[in-house]
């Protein structure tokens, strides 16, 4: 998370705004509800909104509490990561991260997906801000300090930031697990029959534990922090649009309508 955060937040609000004026196609295997995606977005505005409140109140590291850091409170599981700094390690990580952002797109390549691209575009804003606020609110609620804060081969400057202290969780893992097992979760729901969701989930599963190593191999994160970070995305990316799932037929209503 850089220092850019609160604008790609605000333009991932507005674009999940912009999203709910659609109207959902009549075959689609979801279905929109309003008091439903305004709570959605209460949740999601919330918790990105205390997140980014409790970041700018994140104390900065002095150099004297550098100092007084101590490895030794560390566990052994965590501890393969102390060591850890790679910035090849980081850039492949950042390729994973803003290329799983692209992967919705790909639904405009079919017909039947593209006439429904504004529900599911308002579920993957949903997911985007959602996932989002749960990070940012986790990051600045444990202010966990970062692995490569312990090493002393890392410049000081980059240590005396509050990026410093926002380790738990993964936000980059989070990220491509939401973004990936979304997709392979609105994919199995629109072909429920393909071949192809064998290959689908199984690049949704790879793709964020991939990024995990690489947060981890950055010295960015701990083993736990992309774990964590993991089961979070994913449950946000698989929930969305399984609790958006269609009503069978005779209930009382199937789209969202809004009247203007």
């Amino acid at each position: 998370m850089n220092n850019s955060i609160g604008l790609v937040r605000f333009n991932l609000v507005a674009f999940f705004i912009c999203s709910l004026l659609t109207i959902s196609f009549s075959q689609s295997p979801y279905q929109l509800d309003k008091k439903k995606e305004l709570s959605i977005l209460g949740v999601g505005a919330g918790t990105l909104g205390m997140g980014l409140y409790l970041r700018g109140q994140t104390p900065l590291y002095t150099r004297g509490e550098l100092e007084s850091l101590i490895k030794s409170s560390i566990s052994k599981f965590e501890k393969i990561a102390l060591d850890n700094y790679s910035i090849s390690a980081h850039n492949a990580s950042n390729v994973f991260f803003y290329g799983s952002y692209g992967l919705p797109l790909l639904f405009l390549a079919d017909k039947t997906t593209r006439k429904d691209m504004g529900t599911i575009a308002a579920m993957w804003g949903e997911v985007q801000l959602l996932n989002s606020g749960l990070t940012v609110l986790s990051k600045y609620s444990f202010r966990r300090t970062r692995p490569f804060v312990y090493n002393p081969a890392v410049p000081v400057d980059d240590k005396l930031t509050s990026n410093a202290r926002s380790s738990f969780f993964s936000g980059h893992t989070s990220t491509v697990a939401a973004n990936t097992f979304f997709m392979a979760k609105t994919f199995s729901d629109y072909y429920p029959e393909s071949k192809w969701k064998p290959v689908v989930w199984g690049t949704a599963v790879t793709l964020p534990a991939v990024t995990g190593y690489l947060r981890v191999r950055s010295g960015k994160h701990f083993p736990t922090d992309v774990i964590v970070g993991y089961a979070i995305g994913a449950a946000v990316g698989y929930l969305v649009p399984h609790f958006h799932k269609r009503k069978r037929k005779g209930s009382k209503k199937d789209i969202l309508s809004f009247s203007y």
